[in-house]
């Protein structure tokens, strides 16, 4: 059975391979918005504008993860869970967007 540092590394490790994942689809989103006449460029860039403020939020509270006291741990990861939400749902939000161009 795995001990409480051991399952705390695991959904760290977790949580940092999805927002890499969600970095790269951000990234294609930056190159079709390249690509993208000037009024939708600017939708676009708008758009990635806050899921990349949205990002370092989840990374932010991924570090104090890193650094969090047992007793802190939980309060932490609730923290972090509510960002990383807020970030699914403004990826998607956008995703719809983009795909209505």
């Amino acid at each position: 059975m795995a001990t409480q540092p051991e399952q705390q590394q695991v959904y760290r490790e977790k949580v940092q391979a999805e927002l890499n994942k969600l970095n790269a689809q951000v990234d294609e989103m930056k190159a079709k918005a390249a690509q993208a006449q000037a009024d939708a460029k600017i939708q676009y860039n708008s758009q990635i504008e806050e899921l990349q403020t949205k990002q370092v939020a989840v990374q932010k509270k991924l570090e104090e993860l890193q650094t969090a006291s047992q007793d802190a741990w939980e309060d932490i990861k609730t923290g972090v869970e509510a960002a990383w939400l807020d970030l699914q749902q403004s990826f998607q939000n956008a995703v719809a967007k983009f795909d209505q161009k």
